[in-house]
């Protein structure tokens, strides 16, 4: 295991506020670089997520609002680290692709390609989705249209350009592959990228300022701005080099979602190749989250925001439902009703009961029990064995496995009807020990309530807590 690790999520377009289902990407990150604060110490953990803020889209966005297009991403960019800022996402920056450093850095880093050799000038004639802000073929295309995008056009194209030698990369990228088959995960992603390296073709990387003045300026050409992609990607090194942690003591893990996975498995590594920087170790990629059934979508009115969640429910429980049911491997759908479901059976009767049974218990015997104050509790085997995976859901289940098991031994031992004090005190201690164990693990995933748990038994003098988690 390296000494420091580089934890990233894909950055969003601010032509709107994110939704949930862009939320959860920065849920499952934060939650990994929790367990890695507690595992390596906050010193070597370093976590980036942001906003991805030039492009076609995010520029006609602006002219459809007919506002001043740095008016439309400041204002967004602010609303969706609010929306971050609700879930408690610890990230050591907000990063923004229009922040001076990465304006600078971005075009040093076009120029550090060029000057290799790597980029010529041309005309790409060829399809364009804005959505994706990406090159198409006619075979990445459903009945005409993105598969993606349905209901965006796309775009013909017919433009001058500078394009990235792409296609040299294919047997770099090919030894990339086969050397490191945990470089991508899961492994359905690897299998489905690895077939796509034959297909790879060279592609633009700028666009003409008359026909899209928003973006970094080319600095080979100052007719030219530079591909979105192109810029945004190298958000990731800014940040890395700014904290001295791009290099090979340092493990750099991309998370994202299916949707940006060629650009970040094919299109990064080959970049990063040809500027002569250090890969990323692993490119996990969720996939997508529907709402009762149906895609997210503004025309269809199902747009659910981080914020008007935990409002509703709290954070925690909006942290332990996705990074349970979360889409961590396959598509998943949110609805109320089986988030409620989930609460009460999970929360409400799971681990909130137990807290309030054992506090209960331990207050009404009139004892004392040991100050755990200077405790030295460690993550579980299991547990740590399911992160180095990116299993976070199979960590929680190991843990309310352990829950369970707490449970059981309370209704085993039937602490409520020993009249022994020493054996009472016995019992229970044990009992305190585990579910303060418990708590302990539940740092990365729901960190309030796994403090005020803590708290509740960390005194010799243990009271009852009012309800953690109340049914609804």
């Amino acid at each position: 295991m390296k000494k420091k690790i580089l934890i990233t999520t894909a950055i969003d377009y601010v032509n709107d506020v994110i939704h949930i289902g862009h939320a959860y990407q920065k849920i499952l990150a934060d939650c990994v670089a929790r367990f890695e604060r507690i595992r390596r110490g906050k010193e070597n953990v370093f976590f980036v997520t942001g906003t991805d803020e030039h492009g076609q889209k995010v520029y006609n966005v602006a002219k459809e609002k007919k506002i001043d297009v740095k008016q439309l991403v400041d204002d967004i960019a602010k609303k969706d680290q609010e929306q971050q800022d609700s879930l408690q996402i610890s990230y050591d920056r907000f990063f923004r692709t229009t922040d001076d450093d990465h304006i600078k850095f971005a075009g040093e880093f076009f120029k550090k390609v060029y000057d290799a050799g790597y980029i010529y000038k041309g005309t790409y004639k060829g399809l364009y989705c804005e959505g994706c802000e990406a090159y198409k073929t006619e075979k990445d295309l459903v009945d005409g249209k993105c598969p993606l995008h349905p209901t965006l056009k796309i775009q013909v194209v017919d433009e001058e350009n500078y394009f990235f030698k792409f296609s040299e990369f294919r047997g770099f990228l090919k030894e990339l592959f086969d050397k490191n088959p945990d470089f991508v995960l899961p492994k359905s992603r690897f299998s489905e990228m690895y077939v796509f390296i034959d297909k790879i073709e060279d592609i633009p990387i700028t666009r003409r300022k008359e026909k899209l003045p928003w973006g970094i300026e080319c600095p080979v050409d100052s007719n030219h701005v530079i591909w979105v992609w192109f810029d945004a990607l190298v958000n990731y090194l800014t940040f890395g080099l700014q904290k001295n942690i791009w290099d090979k003591d340092t493990e750099i893990v991309h998370f994202l979602g299916k949707d940006n996975l060629r650009m970040h498995a094919l299109l990064w590594p080959s970049m990063l190749k040809a500027a002569k920087y250090e890969l990323p170790d692993h490119i996990y990629v969720n996939a997508f989250l529907s709402i009762g059934g149906k895609k997210i979508s503004k025309s269809l009115g199902n747009v659910i925001t981080p914020k008007q969640l935990v409002e509703k429910y709290g954070v925690d429980p909006v942290r332990y439902y996705f990074l349970r049911y979360g889409p961590l491997i396959e598509d998943a759908d949110f609805s109320d009703e089986h988030f409620k479901i989930v609460y009460n059976a999970d929360l409400a009767n799971g681990l909130g009961n137990t807290v309030a049974r054992l506090a209960k218990l331990a207050e009404t015997s009139g004892l004392s029990f040991v100050d755990t104050k200077n405790s030295n509790d460690k993550m579980s085997k299991e547990v740590t064995q399911s992160f180095d995976e990116f299993r976070v859901d199979l960590a929680i289940q190991n843990v309310w496995g352990r829950l369970a098991n707490l449970d059981k031994h309370i209704n085993e031992n039937t602490p409520w009807n020993i009249k022994d004090e020493r054996k009472l005190k016995e019992v229970l201690e044990y009992e305190i020990k585990e579910l303060r164990s418990i708590a302990f693990l539940c740092k990365p995933f729901i960190p309030s309530t796994s403090e005020k748990i803590i708290e509740i038994f960390r005194t010799e003098k243990i009271s009852a807590p009012v309800g953690i988690f109340p049914r609804i």
